[in-house]
């Protein structure tokens, strides 16, 4: 059997390679914490923060502990909103793109 890379390191390196791939990571995970599905939300939120900027950078960018941030983004992470949002907004900026909420018909 051939082996693979890790899932991790295919998607960092996708992620520095193609612009478009990590905005849809970032809207994709925003869109899942909108929608309800939370959890899913973190760990995509996680793999792009690992792909991209990285928690030690991101503690710099948001005065909070990149062990802090690891944690909220996990498993088990619990956010507050606060927290959430900050990082969200740096993303954002980091990536150059401003993702806005609107009602949508069902």
């Amino acid at each position: 059997m051939p082996l693979t890379k890790d899932f991790r390191e295919t998607i960092r390196e996708r992620a520095q390679q193609e612009p478009k791939f990590r905005k849809a990571l970032l809207r994709e995970a925003i869109e899942l914490m909108l929608s309800g599905d939370e959890k899913t939300g973190r760990a995509i939120l996680r793999n792009y923060i690992n792909a991209t900027v990285g928690f030690r950078q991101l503690e710099e960018a948001t005065s909070i502990p990149a062990n802090s941030l690891m944690r909220m983004f996990g498993p088990n992470g619990n956010p507050s909103a606060k927290n959430l949002f900050g990082v969200l907004a740096h993303l954002q900026a980091q990536e150059g793109v401003s993702f806005e909420v609107r009602p949508r018909r069902s």
